[in-house]
């Protein structure tokens, strides 16, 4: 089941962190970059995020997570992330499908990092096409990505 995440309880931001961590230390060995900003999020930090936040839940067990921001009809992934108990389980893209049919979206954008050929081939296989490599320093670089939608 997939239902909105209430970010500003700090129950449900630890809730989140239990999640995002162990996906993005996986994502941080994949990419050989293990400072990656999300690994230095708080329940603090997620509260003031600004993003709107919705869970996949097993019974009472979030599973997996997404987050973004809406503006000018664009919704801008900043998270999505599974637990790595559940990778291949088809939640991220239940997610995805999820956000992506909410009313009045007409593009969706979203970076990952390059080297993270999981994430690059799945956002490709969603109908999303890379738009440019931005170069963050000489060990990370990530691919920004977008796709218009036809609701």
């Amino acid at each position: 089941m997939i239902k909105e995440i209430n970010i500003k309880d700090r129950k449900a931001a630890e809730q989140v962190l239990s999640i995002q961590l162990p996906a993005y230390k996986i994502e941080a060995q994949i990419i050989n970059y293990p400072d990656l900003p999300p690994l230095k999020d708080t329940a603090n930090t997620l509260h003031i995020t600004g993003e709107t936040f919705f869970g996949y839940f097993i019974g009472a067990r979030l599973c997996g997570a997404v987050s973004f921001k809406e503006k000018n009809d664009v919704l801008d992934i900043h998270r999505l992330v599974v637990h790595p108990d559940y990778f291949r389980k088809g939640i991220a893209q239940k997610l995805l499908n999820f956000i992506e049919g909410r009313q009045m979206i007409k593009k969706c954008i979203v970076t990952t990092g390059t080297k993270n050929t999981h994430a690059v081939t799945f956002y490709l296989k969603n109908g999303f096409r890379e738009v440019e490599k931005i170069y963050i320093n000489e060990l990370l670089t990530i691919t920004a990505f977008e796709k218009y939608l036809s609701n």
